[in-house]
């Protein structure tokens, strides 16, 4: 056995022990020590670098680690053996899924106004915004030696008399609980209350002098990314926002990496911990903590998320998704409670779970197709996530078709040398001056905050940028030079978009020519996707009237950059609309909506399936759309213009 010790740079250490021969990346996640690891270790993203410090490691010499830094130890995890003790530095981008948890400052009117839009919108289609949960003040007569009822049946008579129902269902931790609380407020109370037609619950109980807000939580659980509102689920009002890397993340960027890892022995539990102890619920506890709210006090929760994650985060087998003819155990199911998967909230919650209608278009499309309101609309609109999975759906009042291609994680860093989350640090927007190439560029986070990579909505910007200027080809190859032009020993070339001395992190923030042919497929197989789906409609894209772009891939998509590059189709830009995270928002919205959740099981019952794999056409398509814009440039006949005008 060999000693592997782990250190940070703020000094800690993780030590673990390994056996001759072990991979380093495995020993990693043995130890729970987060290394980024997109293409969940077989060497081709480059993202899993270490740095030796200390001892001997067997290590493959990759193209993703120039000759330089090799020299100074620099290592990738996935590539490396253990044959001796050894200290390796783990850096903190290697991390930066976990260590970047950020609770959002709700008091920007902009993180606000897309869920009041969202509320308005959804009221004015005629859901109403109420929910079965309430709290409700009992008053009740002290026991005496005349009235020897249990305390039990005492409140749930005064609950029958208040409510006018037959049945009344007191949970353990609430009968736990029950003496206590009744002596100390003198059997004056208040219950927080579960009512349907046929019963009650009582999830909580309280002295009646208290004041009781009745807190819910919606989440997102994306690929890649996890984001939460804490809700008061009365009045619908935003208490904390947080949004976090999923943990999940070091088995893989892809769901299909993650459901292999799932199969290995512990995999299910690993993976269900990884987005629940490493993610929900440290989410939840800095939510909670940021504005003095008791985590206890959660007593409903709502899970927006692609058919795989759902499996995940339940701890059910998903293998059979990704094995002909793709079945999932489930497409919804109303038999989640918190302490069933440990969620730490109260643990009698139950947890609602946006339907999914596919193996891989979810509850994720689902509740952003609520959002979208495409379904209460005569005209033909597009409703398009863009996430590691792309999900479409087309349609009006009168019908609706999906599917999903799988776009791998590029949208949101992923498979990109210096891609990050939209996190501070990132490059969101940017321009390039054509005949000097110098960038201009906005980065997220306070002001003078130093990028350190570029997220979904730079790297469009960036691409479409350089294509424009003519600094690269329709096959995404340099063809000009300059000093921020660049081409290693192999020929491969890059763009620098900001050098080492102005960047926040250890090396230049530059864009290849690999990321670029990344990029370049992923965004062909959302421009694929679209031409197939419509053609199969016999539509063409001069019949979508609006398009509705969701995703956490910013703080908003460019759209005529979008269309540059191909992405989206050659419309007028005003029928372009991002409408931001909208598997949150349509969470939310079926949290706080009894009415709101039901119009989501409809909209998911009603919905077409299409899988793309079945259709013969769909490849030729996709080969097409794999250049700048596309290999047929009569499809974007204004981008053509405007570069000629350029």
């Amino acid at each position: 056995m060999f000693k592997v010790t782990f250190t940070f740079e703020n000094g800690s250490k993780v030590e673990a022990f390994a056996n001759a021969g072990d991979n380093l990346l495995e020993v990693a996640r043995g130890a729970n020590v987060a290394i980024d690891a997109p293409c969940s270790g077989n060497g081709a993203c480059g993202k899993c670098r270490v740095q030796l410090k200390g001892g001997e490691l067997d290590s493959k010499k990759t193209l993703h680690i120039s000759d330089e830094e090799y020299n100074i130890g620099w290592r990738l995890a996935c590539m490396s053996k253990i044959t001796a003790d050894v200290e390796v530095l783990v850096p903190d981008i290697a991390s930066a899924y976990k260590s970047r948890m950020k609770v959002a400052d709700l008091s920007s009117k902009e993180e606000i106004a897309i869920f009041e839009k969202a509320k308005h919108d959804v009221e004015m289609a005629g859901i109403e915004l109420t929910n079965s949960l309430d709290v409700v003040e009992v008053h009740m007569d002290p026991p005496t030696l005349d009235d020897t009822m249990p305390d039990n049946e005492r409140l749930t008579r005064a609950l029958q008399k208040f409510m006018n129902l037959k049945r009344v269902r007191i949970p353990y931790a609430v009968l736990k609980k029950l003496p206590d609380v009744l002596r100390e407020s003198k059997f004056n109370v208040k219950c927080v209350l579960r009512t349907t037609p046929n019963d009650m619950y009582v999830y909580d109980i309280f002295d009646s002098n208290k004041d009781v807000v009745i807190g819910g939580l919606a989440v997102d659980i994306g690929t890649t990314t996890v984001s939460a509102v804490l809700i008061n689920m009365e009045t619908g009002e935003i208490l904390a926002k947080s949004s976090s890397g999923n943990g999940q993340i070091r088995f893989g960027a892809d769901v299909i990496n993650r459901i292999i890892e799932s199969q290995k022995p512990g995999g299910k539990k690993k993976l269900q911990d990884a987005v629940i102890k490493e993610t929900i619920n440290p989410m939840i506890h800095e939510m909670c903590r940021s504005i003095h709210f008791p985590e206890n006090q959660i007593y409903r929760m709502c899970v927006a998320s692609n058919t795989t994650m759902n499996h995940l985060f339940a701890g059910i087998n998903a293998d059979p998704l990704r094995m002909e003819p793709y079945i999932p155990a489930f497409f919804k199911t109303n038999s989640l409670f918190a302490s069933d998967v440990g969620i730490e909230i109260n643990p009698d919650a139950h947890i609602i779970m946006a339907p999914n209608i596919g193996s891989y278009v979810g509850g994720d499309i689902t509740a952003g197709t609520l959002v979208s309101m495409i379904w209460n609309r005569p005209e033909f609109s597009l409703f398009i996530d863009l996430g590691t999975n792309g999900e479409l759906v087309f349609g009006n009042s009168d019908f609706m078709m999906s599917c999903a291609c799988s776009a791998g994680p590029a949208f949101e860093g992923g498979d990109i040398s210096c891609g990050m989350r939209a996190t501070d640090g990132a490059i969101e927007a940017c321009t390039i001056d054509k005949e000097t190439m110098e960038p201009t560029y906005k980065v997220v986070g306070e002001p003078g905050t130093k990028p350190v990579g570029l997220c979904g909505s730079g790297i469009i910007d960036v691409i479409s940028e350089l294509f424009m200027t003519g600094i690269i080809n329709p096959k995404g190859k340099f063809v000009r030079e300059g000093k921020r032009i660049r081409h290693d020993h192999y020929g491969m070339g890059s763009y620098v978009i900001a050098f080492e001395e102005e960047a926040g992190s250890v090396k230049d923030v530059e864009i290849t020519e690999v990321d670029i042919d990344n990029f370049i497929r992923a965004k062909g197989a959302i421009f694929s996707a679209i031409r197939t789906m419509l053609n199969s409609l016999d539509f063409d894209v001069s019949m979508i009237d609006d398009v509705y772009v969701a995703g956490g891939i910013g703080s908003g998509i460019n759209m005529a950059n979008a269309v540059h590059i191909g992405m989206f189709p050659d419309i007028p830009l005003e029928k372009f609309h991002y409408i931001g995270n909208s598997s949150l928002t349509g969470a939310y919205l079926m949290l706080h909506s009894t009415p709101a959740e039901k119009k989501t099981y409809e909209l998911a019952a009603n919905m077409t399936y299409m899988e793309l794999s079945t259709v013969p056409t769909y490849m030729d398509e996709f080969v097409g759309a794999c250049f700048i814009p596309h290999t047929d440039t009569t499809l974007f006949p204004s981008v053509m213009e405007e570069q000629q005008k350029r």
